[in-house]
């Protein structure tokens, strides 16, 4: 029974693995179609904006396929390892707010850090909600 289980998550996260490969190989066509678009659109000046917002979109599109892609039992595991990434994103809130090259960088980096400490702090909860299911229980 547990290794069917098993393997049917590695199954799904075989699929969800194939699915972001797809996405990356679509991934430089979509560019290229938004650069030529930008570049058409634009008269021949091209705004980096443009390809910074193409990229943002990807993210997205390859974001939400890799999430719905994974059997629910995995779900926890992932947004584990999401929420240890979030560690990274302290440490760059922590420059901006520390930094002060302006009052918006500031700001942000604060919004940022309050943002990242609820992240990991509710990360942190849902993992040991988890593990606390698999303890045994005395009566």
């Amino acid at each position: 029974m547990a290794n069917e289980i098993m393997n049917r998550a590695l199954e799904s996260l075989d699929n969800a693995v194939a699915a972001v490969r797809a996405a990356a190989e679509q991934a430089p066509e979509v560019a290229n179609a938004a650069g030529a678009a930008a570049h058409a659109v634009s008269g021949g000046v091209i705004d980096p904006f443009v390809f910074q917002l193409a990229i943002f979109v990807l993210a997205i599109f390859v974001g939400y396929y890799v999430v719905w892609s994974v059997t629910p039992a995995l779900h926890t595991p992932l947004m584990a390892v999401t929420n240890a990434i979030s560690s990274v994103i302290v440490v760059g809130a922590l420059l901006a707010v520390g930094a002060s090259l302006s009052g918006f960088a500031t700001g942000f980096g604060f919004v940022a850090l309050v943002l990242v400490s609820v992240n990991i702090f509710g990360g942190f909860l849902v993992t040991s909600r988890m593990l606390a299911m698999y303890k045994k229980k005395d009566r």
